[in-house]
């Protein structure tokens, strides 16, 4: 007998040599009908795999993203039979499982097309129905390299060619199609589903412009239909969102060929982008926070001193002054630094928190280029905290805090992940655990849950990330929290003690937004352009019925543009509902229609944005009704979708 340790903790006695599946059917024949595959020890293995010895074992199902991954790997599989079927000589390449799907690169002398797409889906249909059963075999490198060569897999071959000795060479089986594949994969064909073949695309062998190009198909699987279809959903849904169209549309910014990468804001998105900057400046206000601003360009020495050079110069623009090498900053981090030291401090100076809406550069391959989500230029709202080191766990909660607040005001929800020494980092071995250990200690003072991602800390201290999730359930990483010992080290910034003596403050780095350009852009796909009073560049749109109606409609915009509320008038000679649609299409907030009965009354009519019914309000009720949203920064009522 063997001792099986399962998930929970709790311990099973099997037979050795019991497989997996008898391991999940002897806890239950549900769990033995849901199985995918098993985790022996931490690794995925087939449920056919043999219990020989004590183990961890967590049966493995498609509810978890282990599972799924098996699955989709399997589907790969699924789609190269198909097309062997349907396009006869067609070469194999590679079939890995992805996010969301998997891929299979073809070597054909067909052009695949959308049409083909169908009829390899029906083909993969049917020979799901068939329930063949994926089965593993180990065999010799010369057996595999005489069936590849057999069958004219020259990528197989190559890839065999390329396994190191003591590897253990395995193919998989299902039905007539037999691939080189290291697994594991579900028991059978069955279990696909709900699958879908997606696109084309070109992808040289083995990612290389060396070698030849390959037909790619993508597909996507998921565990049932009406995961499947959500996600098709979410994705027309990106699609009618997509702040590069929205941002046209609504004339908030554009990106032009002049300047790859470096985004033109018009007068509507300078509207927005300064709404979040004012709301920015006054919340840090607030929390103590002083604002600086430091040059755009700065001696490369500095960069160098500051550590960055090391990990950045190719990401960096350089220009020459009066014969000496410049830079254009890509952080904000050592000028701060430079403003640091243009006085002394004490220790009743500290925490000295200083704010930065800096604008950087950072050269990004012209393929990496994603409306605002991927810039060459973009302002992060920088802040640097210098402190003593008994203020760091006050400091840190009080960075968390205020970035719950901005998160919760916009609507997002987020998780958290705390990122560990890189391999490329700086500083000591007890530096950076003392910097871990008291970002630790503030997420759990703050009863945090959060994802440890190891290696993935700056290469001057380790950070917390805080990754926004949407409408549409991506997540995007917006702020971090970074401790550093390094750079007051490297810049010998120092702070007068109790003692009387020089000390070495600690700093943070941190944003709240991250890039203000990427907050735009993800507020935009938030709330598909239709914005929150509070942001919205055209808060209220007066249309007058007709041209006799004028007089009024200039005079309610007055009213209201006095209150400081963004107001535009709608003088043209159309037709009432025309207006309505449009200011509809722009997502204004607020259309107030005003004819006969409202000028006599001193009223307006109300047409909220996603609304279909009108409101008939005193004037000064509808001021104080805005006036409350814009106040209270509420959040859209309707539906987003």
């Amino acid at each position: 007998m063997v001792n099986v340790t399962l998930k929970d903790g709790s311990v099973r006695q099997v037979e050795q040599g019991s497989t997996v599946l008898d391991l999940a059917a002897a806890i239950s024949q549900g769990l033995a009908k849901a199985a995918v595959a098993g985790k022996v020890n931490g690794e995925v293995k087939d449920l056919v795999f043999p219990l020989e010895k004590d183990s961890q074992v967590e049966i493995l199902t498609l509810d978890s993203e282990e599972g799924l991954e098996v699955m989709r790997h399997s589907a790969s599989h699924l789609l190269a039979q198909a097309v062997k079927h349907l396009f006869p000589g067609t070469v194999l390449g590679i079939g890995p499982a992805i996010a969301n799907g998997f891929y299979y690169d073809f070597d054909s002398s067909h052009t695949f097309t959308p049409e083909d797409l169908v009829r390899i889906e029906e083909e993969m249909k049917r020979l799901a129905k068939e329930d063949f059963k994926y089965e593993r075999r180990e065999v010799s490198r010369k057996e595999a390299l005489d069936y590849f060569a057999e069958i004219g897999e020259k990528f197989k071959i190559e890839l065999i060619n390329d396994l190191p000795e003591d590897v253990k060479i395995s193919l998989y089986t299902q039905g007539d199609f037999t691939d080189l594949c290291a697994g594991p994969h579900v028991p059978g064909t069955k279990v696909l589903k709900a699958f879908k073949l997606q696109n084309l695309a070109g992808a040289y062998w083995r990612g290389s412009e060396k070698n030849k190009m390959l037909q790619r198909i993508y597909g996507l699987a998921f565990a049932k239909n009406s995961d499947l279809e959500n996600y098709l959903f979410k994705l027309e849904e990106a699609k009618r969102r997509d702040h590069r169209k929205l941002g046209m549309e609504l004339d908030l910014f554009s990106l032009h060929d002049e300047g790859p990468g470096f985004p033109f804001f018009h007068p509507k998105g300078m509207v927005l982008r300064n709404a979040l900057e004012d709301f920015w400046r006054k919340e840090h206000q607030k929390r103590g926070y002083v604002e600086i601003r430091t040059p755009i360009i700065l001696n490369v020495g500095l960069w160098q001193q500051s550590g960055h050079w090391d990990h950045y110069k190719d990401n960096m623009y350089f220009t020459k002054i009066d014969e000496d090498d410049y830079a254009v900053k890509p952080m904000n981090c050592p000028g701060g630094m430079i403003m640091y030291k243009t006085k002394l401090h004490s220790y009743r100076d500290l925490p000295i928190r200083c704010g930065e809406l800096g604008l950087v550069h950072r050269h990004e391959l012209s393929g990496a280029l994603h409306g605002l989500l991927r810039v060459r230029n973009f302002t992060q709202d920088d802040a640097h905290i210098f402190m003593l080191p008994s203020q760091i766990k006050q400091e840190i909660i009080g960075v968390i805090d205020l970035v719950d607040y901005f998160y919760k005001i916009f609507g997002f929800e987020y998780h958290v992940e705390l990122s560990t020494r890189p391999e490329d980092s700086m500083g000591s071995d007890e530096d950076w655990e003392i910097a871990t250990n008291a970002l630790k200690e503030a997420l759990e003072a703050k009863g945090m849950a959060y994802k440890i991602n190891p290696g993935d800390g700056a290469f001057y201290g380790p950070k917390i990330d805080f990754h926004l999730k949407d409408c549409l359930d991506r997540t995007w990483q917006c702020g971090t929290i970074q401790l550093d010992f390094q750079m007051p080290e490297r810049f010998d910034l120092t702070y007068i003690g109790e003692d009387g003596d020089k000390h070495r403050p600690v700093m943070i780095h941190r944003v709240v937004y991250g890039s203000i350009e990427r907050f735009i852009a993800l507020l935009t796909e938030q709330y598909a352009g239709a914005f929150p009073v509070w942001l919205s560049p055209e808060q209220v749109r007066i249309l007058p019925i007709s041209d006799k109606h004028s007089d009024y409609a200039r005079k309610v915009k007055d009213i209201i543009s006095g209150q400081e509320i963004r107001a535009e008038l709608d003088e043209r000679r159309e037709k009432i509902n025309y207006k309505i649609r449009e200011a509809q299409t722009e997502k204004v907030p607020f259309a107030l229609v005003v004819g006969d009965k409202e000028a006599e009354e001193g009223t307006v009519s109300v047409r909220r944005y996603g609304e279909q019914k009108t409101s008939v309000m005193k004037l000064e009720d509808f001021i104080t009704l805005i006036q409350e949203e814009i106040k209270s920064k509420k959040l859209p009522s309707f539906n987003q979708n």
